[in-house]
Formats: C-alpha cells, sequence, structure tokens
C-alpha cells in the first residue's frame, strides 16, 4: 500500500473543504476503497491523490515539450 509523501501531507492538511471534495470527487476507485475501508484518513487519500495528479502533470508537460520541440523542427 503507497505511503504519501510528508510534503503531500502538510499540503492535503492545508486544503479548505471545497478542495478536498473536489479532489475526493476525482478520486479513482483504489484510494476511495481504502478510505471507505477506513485503512487510510482523508488526509492521506488526499495527499496520494495530489501525488498523482503532480506526477501526471509532470508528464503532461514533457510530453507537450517533445511535441512542441517535434513541430518546431518541421
Amino acid at each position: 500500500m503507497r505511503k504519501p509523501a510528508d510534503e503531500y501531507l502538510e499540503k492535503a492538511r492545508q486544503l479548505e473543504q471545497e478542495e478536498t471534495e473536489r479532489l475526493l470527487a476525482r478520486m479513482r476507485s483504489k484510494l476511495m476503497r481504502r478510505l471507505e475501508d477506513k485503512k487510510m484518513s482523508v488526509q492521506e487519500v488526499v495527499a496520494i491523490q495530489l501525488e498523482i495528479e503532480d506526477e501526471e502533470l509532470q508528464e503532461w508537460r514533457t510530453r507537450m515539450a517533445e511535441i512542441s520541440k517535434k513541430s518546431k523542427n518541421k
């Protein structure tokens, strides 16, 4: 089971209720089951979701930079 990084736990603690609810709405079913089964707290699950979204954003930025570079070379 994945454990959230400390920096993301801190970010999760600082979120307002509305932001937390938005993250929970975007959450994957695997994380939601952990929350429902009481295996993880809301803050832990939100922290993992934040971490996943940051990783996905970084991957997207990398791919977009590659696409941009290819289109400039043409």
